[in-house]
Protein backbone atom coordinates (compact mmCIF):
# COMPACT_ATOMS: atom_id res chain seq x y z
CA UNK A 1 0.00 0.00 0.00
CA UNK A 2 1.42 3.47 -0.96
CA UNK A 3 0.40 6.66 1.22
CA UNK A 4 -1.45 9.17 -0.76
CA UNK A 5 -0.69 11.92 1.77
CA UNK A 6 1.05 12.21 5.61
CA UNK A 7 1.49 15.37 7.42
CA UNK A 8 2.59 15.57 11.23
CA UNK A 9 1.01 17.68 13.69
CA UNK A 10 3.75 20.27 13.37
CA UNK A 11 2.91 20.40 9.55
CA UNK A 12 -0.43 20.56 9.43
CA UNK A 13 -2.10 24.66 9.22
CA UNK A 14 -3.55 25.62 12.39
CA UNK A 15 -6.29 28.39 12.14
CA UNK A 16 -7.93 30.62 14.79
CA UNK A 17 -11.42 30.48 14.67
CA UNK A 18 -14.84 31.23 16.48
CA UNK A 19 -13.51 33.01 19.71
CA UNK A 20 -9.79 31.89 19.74
CA UNK A 21 -11.05 28.26 19.04
CA UNK A 22 -8.02 26.77 16.86
CA UNK A 23 -9.32 24.77 14.09
CA UNK A 24 -6.13 22.08 12.56
CA UNK A 25 -6.76 21.10 9.16
CA UNK A 26 -5.95 17.56 9.02
CA UNK A 27 -6.61 16.31 5.66
CA UNK A 28 -8.09 19.12 2.38
CA UNK A 29 -9.26 18.37 -0.82
CA UNK A 30 -6.19 18.64 -2.29
CA UNK A 31 -4.33 16.24 -0.05
CA UNK A 32 -7.45 13.90 -0.59
CA UNK A 33 -8.34 14.39 -4.32
CA UNK A 34 -12.05 16.01 -3.48
CA UNK A 35 -12.99 13.13 -1.22
CA UNK A 36 -12.41 14.54 2.46
CA UNK A 37 -12.05 17.19 4.34
CA UNK A 38 -11.39 16.27 8.22
CA UNK A 39 -10.19 18.94 10.95
CA UNK A 40 -9.76 19.38 14.54
CA UNK A 41 -11.74 21.99 16.97
CA UNK A 42 -10.13 22.61 20.11
CA UNK A 43 -12.71 24.92 21.78
CA UNK A 44 -13.97 26.43 25.09
CA UNK A 45 -17.67 26.47 26.66
CA UNK A 46 -20.34 28.57 24.95
CA UNK A 47 -18.13 28.95 21.70
CA UNK A 48 -21.02 28.01 19.32
CA UNK A 49 -21.80 27.66 15.82
CA UNK A 50 -24.51 29.96 13.72
CA UNK A 51 -27.38 27.82 12.37
CA UNK A 52 -26.46 26.25 8.71
CA UNK A 53 -26.69 24.12 6.19
CA UNK A 54 -24.53 22.20 3.99
CA UNK A 55 -25.35 22.17 0.57
CA UNK A 56 -22.73 19.83 -0.99
CA UNK A 57 -21.26 17.58 1.94
CA UNK A 58 -22.50 15.51 4.69
CA UNK A 59 -20.75 16.34 8.12
CA UNK A 60 -19.81 14.07 11.31
CA UNK A 61 -18.62 15.18 14.60
CA UNK A 62 -16.74 13.20 17.06
CA UNK A 63 -16.46 14.24 20.47
CA UNK A 64 -13.29 13.59 21.24
CA UNK A 65 -13.22 15.12 25.00
CA UNK A 66 -15.93 17.63 26.25
CA UNK A 67 -19.68 18.20 25.56
CA UNK A 68 -22.01 20.20 23.16
CA UNK A 69 -25.49 21.04 22.33
CA UNK A 70 -26.35 19.94 18.95
CA UNK A 71 -29.43 20.68 17.18
CA UNK A 72 -30.02 18.87 13.56
CA UNK A 73 -33.43 19.99 12.17
CA UNK A 74 -36.07 19.75 14.12
CA UNK A 75 -34.14 17.71 16.93
CA UNK A 76 -32.16 18.59 19.89
CA UNK A 77 -29.63 16.13 21.50
CA UNK A 78 -26.38 16.28 23.69
CA UNK A 79 -22.85 15.39 22.15
CA UNK A 80 -21.17 13.46 24.97
CA UNK A 81 -17.28 12.59 24.91
CA UNK A 82 -16.35 9.70 22.51
CA UNK A 83 -20.14 10.31 20.94
CA UNK A 84 -19.97 10.70 17.18
CA UNK A 85 -23.02 12.31 14.90
CA UNK A 86 -23.67 12.50 11.38
CA UNK A 87 -25.44 15.36 10.01
CA UNK A 88 -26.56 15.20 6.82
CA UNK A 89 -26.48 17.64 3.76
CA UNK A 90 -29.26 19.96 3.55
CA UNK A 91 -30.60 19.82 7.23
CA UNK A 92 -30.09 22.74 9.34
CA UNK A 93 -27.51 22.16 12.24
CA UNK A 94 -25.40 23.81 14.85
CA UNK A 95 -23.70 23.24 18.47
CA UNK A 96 -22.86 25.41 21.32
CA UNK A 97 -19.60 23.44 23.25
CA UNK A 98 -21.19 23.04 27.12
CA UNK A 99 -17.99 21.79 28.89
CA UNK A 100 -15.38 23.74 29.62
CA UNK A 101 -12.88 22.65 26.78
CA UNK A 102 -13.81 20.50 23.96
CA UNK A 103 -11.97 18.41 21.58
CA UNK A 104 -13.81 17.79 18.11
CA UNK A 105 -13.28 15.80 14.94
CA UNK A 106 -14.83 17.28 12.17
CA UNK A 107 -15.42 14.68 8.45
CA UNK A 108 -16.65 15.52 5.95
CA UNK A 109 -17.59 14.26 2.79
CA UNK A 110 -17.00 15.56 -0.10
CA UNK A 111 -14.21 18.12 0.59
CA UNK A 112 -14.24 21.78 -0.12
CA UNK A 113 -15.82 22.96 3.29
CA UNK A 114 -11.86 23.88 3.71
CA UNK A 115 -13.15 26.45 1.34
CA UNK A 116 -15.05 28.71 4.43
CA UNK A 117 -12.10 27.90 6.89
CA UNK A 118 -9.49 29.74 5.46
CA UNK A 119 -11.34 32.74 3.87
CA UNK A 120 -12.92 33.10 7.50
CA UNK A 121 -10.21 32.17 9.68
CA UNK A 122 -6.73 33.16 10.73
CA UNK A 123 -3.63 31.04 9.95
CA UNK A 124 -1.91 31.39 13.80
CA UNK A 125 1.32 30.83 11.86
CA UNK A 126 1.04 33.94 10.15
CA UNK A 127 0.93 36.25 13.84
CA UNK A 128 -1.70 37.51 15.91
CA UNK A 129 -3.89 40.76 15.90
CA UNK A 130 -5.85 41.63 18.75
CA UNK A 131 -8.39 43.23 16.39
CA UNK A 132 -8.97 40.45 14.33
CA UNK A 133 -12.12 38.59 14.71
CA UNK A 134 -14.26 36.92 12.35
CA UNK A 135 -17.51 38.79 11.59
CA UNK A 136 -20.95 37.34 11.18
CA UNK A 137 -20.70 38.79 7.35
CA UNK A 138 -17.29 37.32 6.80
CA UNK A 139 -18.44 33.89 7.87
CA UNK A 140 -21.46 33.35 6.27
CA UNK A 141 -19.31 35.02 2.89
CA UNK A 142 -17.09 31.85 3.65
CA UNK A 143 -19.89 29.66 4.32
CA UNK A 144 -21.37 30.95 0.53
CA UNK A 145 -17.78 30.62 -1.13
CA UNK A 146 -18.07 26.53 -0.14
CA UNK A 147 -21.80 26.38 -0.67
CA UNK A 148 -23.29 26.33 2.72
CA UNK A 149 -25.84 28.68 4.19
CA UNK A 150 -26.28 30.53 7.30
CA UNK A 151 -29.80 30.53 7.96
CA UNK A 152 -29.19 32.06 11.90
CA UNK A 153 -27.47 32.74 14.41
CA UNK A 154 -25.63 30.51 17.14
CA UNK A 155 -28.29 29.29 19.73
Amino acid sequence: MSIAYLAQAGEQQHLEWLAGETISMLLDSEATEGKLFVARSRTREGVASPYHIHTREDEVLMMISGTARLWCGEEESELAEGGIVFLPKDVPHAYRITSAKADMLIICAPGGLEVMYRYAGRDRATGRSDRWEITPERLAEGARMAGGIVVGPPR
